[in-house]
């Protein structure tokens, strides 16, 4: 039995940035022997094991046959008779297929050093096309490493787009695309894993509507200025996808699976950005500011609305900035109004409710509206 520590801590611990967390490949070994040795298994596809004090992932060593289309069109074999270098050529990136013994020795038989070096991301082998999701991980190491200098090499690149055109993105679950999504536009250069997935055709089968040049340099750069403020997955998410008009918005973002607070603050986001723009910032209306406060429901999502503002401060040009003091000052204009005052003076049921209106009503036109 031989551990080796592989994959990103070895990639990371070479460019000298700091290792989260770290992977184990066991060579050598069966469950059983895992078992004894006091690991427990996790996993049913194949067998990964957590070590009893560190909890730390040890996966025996196995290689992948491809079988069908998609992600899980592959059947594994794991037995004590796989070798480390079998072990390495499954994986998708020479940057993540080299391999530390506990001795320390270097294991790197498909010069992942090298590459480092030089910058580039290549595919270790053909047997990259047999997953699509590998173009989706590949597109998120260069958006993860873009500021170090890394860029997709030239055959890999090519490699991708043929995968492209002869379908096999369209194979790929939309809850392993949304987790890809999510974890790439928090990376160091978000707007690279869309160029990326532009550049092989990709963007074109999963986010169709973004390819348009137009578009997509609004997109990136809203998803950019959101990205420098460090907001929240759903405000990088609604930035995205803001050049949208808001039916086109929803069905993508529905398409994609993204979680219900993500999808509902780009479709608030993609409807609220042409009523703004629309909006006199001297004499707007105070009804379609109320409009714009109840699509919202500022009144129970306060912290939704915040995170619309900041949407909208990333999305919107500059010559339509002063349209938003507006919508601020009517927000708070309109939080003055208090239901139990107006519960008191005999007010109930819809009467209530056209009551709450009317007053919030008043009280935005003589915030902003004078």
């Amino acid at each position: 039995m031989q551990t080796y520590l592989v994959g990103g801590a070895v990639r990371d611990e070479l460019l000298g940035l700091g290792v989260k967390d770290r992977d184990w490949v066991v060579v050598g070994a069966t469950p059983e022997h895992m078992l004894a040795q006091g690991f427990t298994q996790v996993g049913s596809d194949f067998p990964v094991f957590l070590h009893p004090k560190t909890h730390e992932e040890y996966a025996l060593a196995r290689t992948e046959r491809k079988q069908g289309h998609g992600y899980h069109g592959f059947s594994v074999y794991s037995a004590p008779d796989v070798t480390l270098e079998e072990d390495l050529l499954r994986r998708d990136l020479t940057i993540n297929a080299m391999a530390r013994s506990e001795q320390g020795e270097l294991t790197d038989p498909f010069n992942g050093s090298k590459d480092l070096d030089a910058r580039q991301l290549r595919h270790v082998s053909e047997a990259f096309k047999e997953d699509p999701l590998r173009i989706l991980r590949t597109a998120r190491f260069a958006a993860r490493f873009q500021p170090l200098g890394f860029s997709v090499c030239q055959e890999t690149m090519d490699l991708m787009r043929t995968m492209v055109a002869e379908g096999e993105v369209e194979h790929l679950v939309p809850e392993r695309v949304w987790q890809e999504i999510q974890r790439a536009i928090h990376e160091l250069s978000p707007c690279t894993f869309f160029q990326v997935l532009r550049d092989c055709g990709a963007l074109a089968v999963l986010i169709p509507e973004l390819t348009p040049d137009a578009i997509f340099s609004v997109a990136m750069d809203a998803l950019q200025r959101v990205h420098a403020r460090e907001d929240s997955t759903a405000e990088r998410f609604s930035a995205l996808l803001s050049p949208l008009d808001e039916s086109t918005c929803a069905e993508r973002a529905k398409a994609l699976k993204a979680p219900n607070d993500c999808q509902q603050l780009a479709r608030l986001a993609a409807a609220s950005i042409p009523i703004i723009k629309q909006l006199d910032p001297i004499q707007p209306s105070a009804s379609t500011l109320l409009e714009l406060l109840e699509k919202a429901d500022v009144s129970r999502r306060p912290e939704r609305f915040s995170q619309l503002i900041n949407v909208l401060e990333c999305t919107l040009e500059s010559g339509d900035q002063a349209q938003l003091e507006p919508l601020k000052k009517a927000a708070d204009a309109a939080s003055g109004v208090n239901p139990q005052a107006l519960i008191k003076q005999g007010f109930a049921g819809k009467e209530l409710g056209r009551a709450i209106r009317a007053e919030r009503l008043e009280r935005i036109a003589q915030a902003v509206c004078r």
